[in-house]
């Protein structure tokens, strides 16, 4: 079983009671917390390493570190090979910072993005341009209903009901 099916089964599948659930994703969500605040705080930096190494350096479990990947791959320059991953394999942390923060709004993550170390990578500005393209993008929006007798959208000339509407 590979380290991401492990993390997942460990994260998803092993809670007994919907309290330890609560427990287990409040101490996930601290230590990811910690992970970000290092890692921003030194945008230059592109963080590699073995997955063992990572864990170790942010001073995590095996499991959380995987856990991180896994969440912050999506938003990396160069994805790591997260479905094949064991303890060995190298990663790095080379982060797009507006794609980073645009998927941290999309996942709901408000801990993350209102982190102050933002404050030094994105502009106020941009950050809320960025939440506003997010959040727009999520949103459905419903076609304007073509009335009986307006013309017919398909472009024939005629009314909706004597063409595309019968």
């Amino acid at each position: 079983m590979s380290l991401l099916e492990q993390w997942r089964e460990y994260a998803y599948q092993n809670q007994e009671s919907e309290q330890q659930a609560q427990m287990f994703w409040a101490s996930y969500f601290n230590q990811e917390m910690e992970i970000y605040k290092q890692i921003l705080s030194e945008p230059e930096t592109v963080v590699t390493g073995t997955v063992k190494e990572l864990a170790e350096k942010f001073d995590v479990d095996l499991q959380i570190m995987v856990g991180f990947l896994d969440g912050i791959n999506d938003s990396l320059k160069e994805a790591n090979p997260i479905e094949t991953m064991d303890e060995e394999t190298v990663v790095n942390l080379g982060y797009d910072k507006e794609k980073l923060y645009y998927n941290m709004v999309g996942a709901k993550a408000e801990w993350l993005y209102e982190l102050p170390e933002w404050d030094e990578l994105l502009s106020e500005e941009r950050r809320k341009e960025l939440y506003k393209e997010q959040k727009s993008s999520t949103t459905i929006v419903k076609p304007k209903k073509v009335g009986r007798n307006d013309p017919c959208p398909c472009g024939s000339g005629k009314k909706y009901k004597k063409c595309c509407g019968k």
